[in-house]
Order: C-alpha cells, then structure tokens, then sequence
C-alpha cells in the first residue's frame, strides 16, 4: 500500500443474456439467472458437424449452449471514424473493446475526446479467436486483415481512435488475461508511465475452435451448465463477454472530481513455473500469490468478505482452486470468513475476459452490500472439509456488510499459460446505492 493508491473512477461491461451496462450485469446477477443459449446462427459456423462431431470416440460431447454476446455484431464505425468495408475485416473483439471503453470512460464522467495527446494507457487482455480469412488467402478483406485481426491492434485500436499517449498493450496470458492487464495498469500508473489508465478485457469467438480442443480434454460440462464449486462439476462452458476499468492514483482522482468506485489494494502475478502439466494449474503456485496479496494489501483473511474465484467448473481446477483458497482464507474460525462464488455459474467462461467480468461482481457486490448467489451449488465440492475452513460458500444470496466504512474483496484468475493473478480491492460503502446510467456507444 501506498499513500497515494490506484483507484477504480469507472467501469463498463458487456456479457450474455443481453448485457450491455452494470445495471444490466447487477439484475443478471441478483435475479439468480443463467444466461446461456444456443450457438449463433449468423457467424457460419456449422453447428450440426459441431455437434455430431464431438459424438466421435475420443471426444466429449459438445451441447448446443453457451454464454454468447448477443450484441456481438453490431456496431457503428461511422460513430468511431471507421468505414464499412474496414469495420468488416476487424475481429469483433475490437469493436467490442471500443464501445466498453467508450462506456467506462463516460462512467468516470470523461468525454473521450478530450484525452486526445494525453498520457493514458491502454491495457487489454484479449486471445486469438480466429476471425475472419487467413491473411494467406487473396480475398476482398486483403489489405485490412494484417490491423483487423492482429491482437496487438485491439489496443491499439483504441489508442488511435481516442488518440492516446501513454502506453497500449494487449497481454494474453489465457483466461487470467484481463487480470493481468489490470496489474499492468496498476504498475504503469505507480510507475509514471501514464496518468489515467484503460484496463480490461474482452473475448469474442470467431470460431467454435475452444469446444473442439476441450471436447478432446474431456473438460466441457456434462451437460452445457457451469457449476463452479459444486460436487456436480464436470467441465466448463465457454462463453463471452468484455469489462473495461478507468484507473488513475487517488489524488488525481480527487483533484479531477472523480468518483472512486474502488481503491486497488493490491494486485499480483506469478506463473505455475513446470507443474504436474502445461496446462495444470499449481497449487503451490496460487497459495503463494494469495499470501502475498494479502500481504501487500496489509489485509487478513478475516478483512476480505468476498472472494470471487476463477470457478471454471472443471474438476481439476476447481480441486486446486478450492484448496489453495482454503489453505490461505479459509484459516480462520469455521464459517466466519469470506464468502466464495463465481460468475462463471451465471454467463460461462468467458476466457481471457473473466477476471474483468469477475472483478466488475466485486464492484457491484460491494456497492449493493450483498454477495449474489454461486448457481448450480446446492451439493458442495467434497474437494475441502467446508465444516472446518473459514470459507464460506455463497449458494444464496448473502449480506455483506461494511466494516469501518468499507468492504474489501478479492477476484482471481488463473490461465492455461500458468500465469496466476490476483487483485483486492477495498470498495467504499454507498449505503447500497445501485450504479449509475451509462451512456452508449453504438
């Protein structure tokens, strides 16, 4: 901790079910829904060969369900200064990136265009999801495929549009991606690289290629439903969906008139380093990020009373999760420490945007003072004794209520790369006061 911390002034999301803004996102969540469907129809993929494909030996059957952003596909590029033909050729996860952003930015009560030569940084997780043509191929999108599809553009993308200074980055580190952008953000702003920072993530799938390759690992749910934490988990669902975050050190915050949504206390990162796999993720590894995030938040198990966990709902990183989580928060009194959920029960994995989405449940939990309900939890993972850990969790709708004036939360991820994150933040008590309007970009 410092004495001049990182700050949260703005957030917007995007995720299944129609979500487009924080009060969507916030009745998603409190209403208890799951917001899975079928696949989409209007991105040429062939769901039927899908379907009966993953019926072969050696595969696990794929379901017709998932957590798709049902706005996916529309944009305006006039809005943004982009033509037509070019606004084709860029991988969804751009547009969708410009709009969060467009929106966070008017939650902190910033016009966009005033940021033009200004040193903000842009920070993104995002993975390749495949869109579009091979560039290989001479097609009618030759010429525009080498900016619309390259992930360094996604951030790019924005710093050219809002015209930006600081630095733009877009990381991939998996499904911890978004996490890790904002732990870049965090030490760009402490660091002096830039004055406000842009930080999220989004996952947009231009093709079905993540349920073939788990459908092989034997790692999709039994049944198209994500049950983090659950005695019932039997895989993931992949899904979709983006979080951006406006940061800045709190005494800019507070000279400029920001609202502080947040107070970042801590955020860290370690790898797995060689583990029992590639792609296993490290119990060791996670229990020393816990111990030092609380360390460098100056905090106790006992202070967080929400930890929103990575839950993928797969029976390997759940068990991890699960332990090296009880091994840290759970080591106080039975029943009395944080309460543990995922957001993964209500939209699916939504890949290298799930700490975003994760991180925004934190913001909105703490400013309603009520932890929403982990879905599909009704018998607990045997994988821990819950009787005797701190841990507690949250299968219903729980109070939280504020200490001192605060409430501090945890979010983590971790990814297929070994990169682990972990961010606490200490959100101020507004009397559970709902968020504010946002406006919209097209």
């Amino acid at each position: 901790m410092t004495d001049d911390p990182v700050v949260i002034v703005g957030m917007a999301v995007e995720a299944p079910g129609g979500v487009e803004n924080t009060h969507d996102f916030w009745r998603l969540l409190s209403d208890e829904r799951e917001a899975l469907g079928p696949f989409p129809d209007d991105r040429g993929w062939s769901i039927r060969a899908l379907l009966d494909g993953s019926r072969r030996d050696g595969f696990k059957p794929i379901h017709n369900l998932g957590g798709f952003l049902s706005g996916a596909a529309t944009f305006d590029p006039e809005f943004f200064g982009i033509s037509r033909r070019e606004a084709i050729a860029m991988d969804p996860q751009q547009r969708v990136a410009l709009r969060v952003t467009w929106r966070a930015l008017e939650d902190a009560g910033i016009n966009p265009d005033d940021l033009a030569g200004h040193e903000v940084g842009c920070y993104i997780g995002a993975s390749d999801m495949r869109y579009g043509p091979d560039m290989a191929e001479f097609s009618e999108h030759s010429g525009h495929l080498i900016t619309g599809t390259s992930l360094a553009v996604i951030s790019g993308r924005i710093a050219y549009t809002l015209a930006l200074a600081g630095p733009a980055m877009t990381v991939d580190t998996s499904c911890s991606s978004a996490l890790s952008a904002v732990h870049l953000a965090v030490q760009g702003l402490r660091a002096g690289d830039c004055d406000v920072a842009l930080a999220g993530g989004v996952c947009v799938m231009g093709a079905p290629g993540y349920f073939v390759e788990f459908s092989k690992q034997h790692a999709l749910s039994d049944d198209g439903h994500c049950r983090p934490y659950s005695a019932h988990a039997s895989g993931t669902v992949w899904a979709e969906g983006a979080g951006m975050f406006v940061l800045q050190r709190k005494s800019a915050a507070l000279r400029d008139r920001r609202p502080v949504l947040a107070e970042v206390r801590a955020s860290v990162a370690n790898s797995d380093g060689r583990s029992v796999g590639l792609t296993a993720p490290s119990r060791d590894a996670q229990i020393r990020l816990f111990r030092r995030a609380l360390h460098t938040a100056g905090a106790g198990p006992d202070d967080i009373g929400m930890v929103e966990g990575h839950g993928t709902g797969t029976r390997l990183g759940d068990r991890t999760e699960l332990t090296s989580l009880a091994a840290t928060y759970g080591a106080g009194a039975p029943g009395r420490g944080p309460l543990l959920g995922s957001v993964k029960s209500n939209v699916g994995h939504t890949q290298a945007a799930a700490g975003a989405l994760g991180l925004a449940k934190v913001l909105l939990a703490a400013r309603h003072g009520a932890v929403p309900a982990t879905l599909h939890v009704d018998d607990r993972s045997s994988e821990i004794d819950w009787e005797n850990t701190a841990l507690r969790l949250a299968a219903k709708s729980t109070a939280w209520p504020a200490r001192d004036g605060t409430r501090i939360g945890a979010v983590s991820a971790f990814g297929m790369s070994g990169t682990n994150t972990h961010v606490v933040v200490e959100v101020p008590d507004t009397g559970g006061e709902g968020g504010r309007g946002q406006g919209r970009a097209a």
